[in-house]
């Protein structure tokens, strides 16, 4: 990663002269892009991309895309592709796009594509039948349990293309809260029952509890040992920990160290995706990825998508101070759609230190939150529309729905069209009470239809948004270190919980006697 950046980069001369033109935009009161639709907008296959609500003119957009090449961003978006080691903390490349490259095309390795015929080929023994239980009968509900990126993108996918599941019922289980296991479990039969675990490292806290939990759920039920090989199968680069765990190999499925878990949907991690929609929809979904990954390769910044994303997510953070990013997902179907993209943006760009070790002297990833519309139009929005915080927004609709209530879907386009218009334009009023000031930055992502192909284009857009984000902002996007101290000291209050450990009030001494009350309050330990 240390080939391509450069310094810090409010040194650069473009992100210099983008302070000043932000001056003159927070200064004028009507400061939305005047340019229109046609100078605003990019199709891409089914993806129709409109930032004409944008606090853009053509000369922002310019210094945005020049600031794009000072940072160095062609040279960053060569190294991810030719598999150099952006993941510059962990000294590992990122090829989580060779998980979607067509096998015709011969650029992925021959494991990858091995690999994935194997995970395809046992979804479709799963939904044919005949992959059966340890009684012969065949796999009625499939448990996924997982966390985080092994979590969030299997089940926004098979919740979202629900409507055209032909596969045995899914249920995802990944908080390590005992009610989320006892309903994932609830009114199972384990003979019908397939569990996967998946798991990188086969050692993440929740997900290894909520399997053994499941493991001995499975065993008090069949009282066979023999028979968690039919029912049990692993995602993960740990083999060894699986097949002690008792997954036999012939159940294991590969992950490589170039996967990060928020990035690893398009491996066996989407097995229940395959299961759920079958080999052609999940291809169907790869084939959507990699077509925008080819568009992020090629297209010059000034054209390229995730490129104009992320310079849109910059301007809007670092010279407007939009401090949280809305994401607001007008269709039921992509209610997960924020979930997902939380955990995709943050744990990626929630960084303050830079790729060189220095401290970030600017602001990095907004907080990125956000909700299924309309509901949000009359729980939050009063805050968006008269509120005192600064904020974009992402309004993702389809124009198609997969139903036959016109009248519903209409209601639903007009009231995405409205909130992107009122968040631009505002309203004035002789009322105080009745004002709404708008100038809000919001971009609307329509997808023709909610097909496989057009929800991976979605997602890979977002994927390489964040990249270039973080190559911009000068940080590694493919690690998560902040997520360990909260590990760390959480073995402890558990020792402390069950009575275990000595008070450690010099280290902490606010928690310490919180914990003991808590224990002398509850019956669980």
């Amino acid at each position: 990663m240390s080939a391509w950046t450069s310094s810090a980069p409010e040194k650069l001369d473009a992100w210099q002269r983008l302070g000043t033109l932000a001056e003159d935009v927070l200064a004028a009161s009507d400061s939305c892009s005047a340019r229109g639709f046609d100078a605003c907008s990019q199709r891409l296959g089914p993806l129709l991309v409109d930032y004409s609500k944008q606090r853009l003119n053509a000369e922002t957009q310019r210094t945005l895309v020049a600031l794009a090449h000072q940072s160095g961003l062609p040279a960053a978006i060569a190294s991810l592709f030719a598999g150099e080691p952006v993941n510059a903390t962990e000294n590992r490349a990122a090829l989580h796009m060779h998980l979607r490259t067509p096998a015709q095309t011969q650029a992925e390795a021959t494991d990858v594509r091995g690999e994935r015929q194997r995970f395809l080929a046992f979804a479709e023994s799963v939904r044919n039948g005949t992959r059966r239980g340890t009684t012969g009968r065949p796999i009625a509900t499939v448990v996924h349990i997982g966390i985080g990126g092994s979590h969030l993108g299997p089940e926004l996918v098979v919740d979202a293309l629900a409507p055209t599941a032909t596969g045995p019922a899914v249920r995802f289980l990944a908080n390590i809260d005992g009610h989320a296991a006892s309903a994932a479990l609830a009114g199972l039969d384990p003979a019908t029952t397939l569990v996967i675990v998946a798991s990188k490292s086969f050692t993440t806290l929740e997900t290894m509890h909520n399997a053994t939990t499941a493991k001995s759920w499975f065993l008090e039920r069949t009282c066979n040992p023999a028979a968690l090989a039919k029912h049990f199968v692993a995602v993960t680069a740990n083999s060894a920990a699986a097949q002690q765990f008792g997954v036999p190999p012939a159940s294991c499925f590969h992950l490589w160290d170039w996967v990060g878990g928020r990035f690893s949907l398009w491996s066996a991690v989407g097995l229940p995706v395959a299961i759920a929609l079958g080999r052609a929809a999940f291809k169907e979904l790869l084939a959507g990825a990699h077509a925008l990954d080819e568009h992020f390769r090629t297209a010059p910044l000034d054209k390229n998508l995730p490129v104009l994303l992320a310079l849109l997510q910059i301007w809007n953070a670092n010279f407007l101070g939009a401090s949280s990013h809305a994401v607001l997902a007008y269709d039921h179907r992509l209610k997960l759609l924020p979930d997902y993209l939380q955990q995709l943006e943050m744990e990626s760009n929630g960084k303050s230190v830079r790729v060189d070790g220095e401290q970030a002297t600017t602001p990095t990833c907004p907080v990125i939150w956000g909700g299924e519309e309309s509901n949000g139009q009359h729980a939050f929005h009063q805050l968006l529309h008269q509120g005192t915080q600064a904020f974009s927004a992402d309004l993702v609709a389809c124009a198609k729905p997969a139903h036959d209530l016109r009248s519903h879907h209409g209601w639903l386009l007009a009231n995405c069209l409205a909130q992107a218009e009122a968040m631009r334009q505002g309203r004035p009023a002789d009322e105080p009470h009745r004002r709404v000031a708008g100038g809000h930055p919001c971009t609307t992502i329509v997808l023709d239809e909610l097909t496989p192909y057009a929800l991976g284009a979605l997602l890979a857009l977002y994927e390489h948004k964040v990249f270039c984000a973080g190559a911009i902002w000068q940080i590694n996007p493919f690690d998560q270190w902040g997520v360990e101290l909260g590990k760390e000291l959480a073995g402890r209050f558990y020792a402390q919980l069950q009575g275990k450990s000595e008070s450690s009030s010099q280290e902490d001494p606010a928690a310490d006697p919180l914990a003991d009350e808590i224990r002398c309050r509850s019956d669980t330990f």
